[in-house]
């Protein structure tokens, strides 16, 4: 019977440049990383107010859209529909939107309650907070670019 070695140390049987490739210039890693370390800075800054920075995000789409749909606020949101319906849902629970029943046609309205307007007034201090944290770790031209791209991005 004879017994197989490798060469490399990398036991998995990838090629190491392939490794080196992605993990220096994967643009969907590093986006991915850069996500997961802001939200947490909106998560911690939002925690007190018992809202993480999805449902803060959230609530501030619907305010702005003032009587979307589910499939629009999903759209609007770039949110894949079951991420759109899970976060609403418990926006819903918690009292901070209503959905209304349709007056004409399918469409249910959904807009901020009166406790999810307070929410977002009250809230809105430590927003700001975390807003200056992440401008200060991406740096100005970091911040900017960040929402240059995002006013970029097409709708769905």
């Amino acid at each position: 019977m004879q017994r197989m070695t490798t060469k490399s140390p990398n036991k998995q049987g990838f090629e190491p440049d392939l490794v080196e490739e992605v993990t220096r210039h994967c643009l969907l890693t590093r986006t991915r990383s850069i996500s997961r370390v802001v939200t947490g800075i909106y998560d911690r800054a939002l925690r007190s107010y018992d809202v993480n920075s999805s449902q803060f995000s959230m609530l501030v789409l619907i305010a702005r859209m003032n009587g979307g749909s589910r499939a629009e606020l999903g759209r609007a949101g770039h949110l894949e529909r079951s991420t759109s319906t899970r976060n609403l849902q418990l926006l819903l629970d918690q009292g901070w939107v209503e959905e209304f029943a349709p007056s004409h046609g399918r469409s249910r309205p959904i807009v901020l309650s009166d406790a999810g307007r307070e929410l977002l007034v009250t809230a809105m201090p430590a927003w700001r907070a975390a807003q200056q944290t992440a401008k200060r770790m991406l740096g100005k031209e970091g911040a900017s670019a960040l929402s240059s791209i995002a006013n970029e991005l097409p709708a769905d």
